[in-house]
């Protein structure tokens, strides 16, 4: 990475390391540190607020397997329905990348459903054999949906920072030219003058979001005077931002170019929706 007056030359390499004909990318390795922080601040909450830490195996699960799935599935059909109903063994393609943010939401809010459902511990009951894990199926309780999506905010918005951090050091998504200082010149994607870091400004929105997040869960005791608050203040700070980025971003698909709003904006404006009335609606409520 070299910088002048003007602009930041970014030329990183995306492979962390290699072992024998294996790449280790930093994208994945960012997706890792997202999902293992998730686990992380499950165990707190459930030892913050005297539950059993098997909630917390029982939701890592569901909620990383979901998520995944749903991400991959979402860039799919999307982004590029029409390859991908004409490929379909392309969708385990995951090595050529993509995965879409959309996507991951949609199936993390139903994988929390089917947490949410899951008194039995049913999935470990049918996972451990295959996989031989040494996982408990009790307590035989369930935990409401509210409870498991209220939560999800906060490792979902610092675990969004690192993954957008991983996009720029693949040199993906960012933003269209700028004459701005902070600039980057974009030499593995080709580019030859400075763009938007488009990548930075979502990572530096959601660190915001999540320090809102933090102090309404931590300090207001919101996650369980309000139920359905730090879900709403969620949405609204990761979509309301991902909406108005994009107005900057270059075009993911040929198709967008001719759009007055892209299909990362068509669907972030339910969220942003649904968002604004869980907030009017628990601060009506308790």
């Amino acid at each position: 990475m070299m910088t002048d007056f003007l602009a930041i030359t970014w030329d990183v390499n995306p492979v962390f390391a290699r072992i024998g004909g294996l790449e280790i990318m930093w994208y994945g390795l960012c997706w890792m540190a997202a999902l293992v922080g998730g686990a992380l601040f499950f165990i707190n909450f459930c030892k913050r607020e005297r539950l059993s830490q098997l909630y917390a195996d029982r939701i890592f699960w569901w909620g990383v397997l979901a998520t995944v799935i749903g991400a991959r599935l979402g860039h799919c059909f999307f982004y590029e329905p029409a390859y991908y109903w004409a490929h379909p063994l392309e969708i385990f393609n995951i090595r050529q990348g993509g995965l879409a943010s959309h996507g991951a939401a949609v199936g993390l809010l139903l994988g929390l459903w089917g947490f949410s459902k899951d008194a039995d511990g049913w999935f470990f009951a049918k996972v451990k054999p295959l996989f031989k894990l040494k996982l408990t199926v009790r307590p035989r309780m369930k935990l409401p949906y509210i409870w498991a999506i209220d939560r999800v905010m906060l490792p979902v918005t610092i675990g969004g920072a690192v993954v957008r951090l991983g996009n720029l050091i693949n040199s993906e998504i960012y933003g269209r030219a700028t004459d701005l200082p902070w600039g980057f010149v974009f030499v593995r994607a080709g580019e030859t003058v400075p763009m938007h870091p488009t990548q930075i400004y979502e990572a530096l929105c959601y660190v915001v979001t999540f320090v809102v997040l933090w102090f309404l869960y931590y300090k207001k005791d919101f996650g369980r005077k309000r139920p359905g608050m730090l879900f709403g203040v969620g949405l609204i700070g990761v979509f309301l931002t991902r909406f108005f980025i994009e107005f900057i971003k270059n075009p993911q698909i040929a198709a967008e170019q001719s759009m007055v709003l892209n299909i990362g904006q068509m669907l972030s404006i339910p969220f942003v929706l649904a968002g604004i009335l869980l907030v009017l609606r628990t601060k009506t409520k308790n």
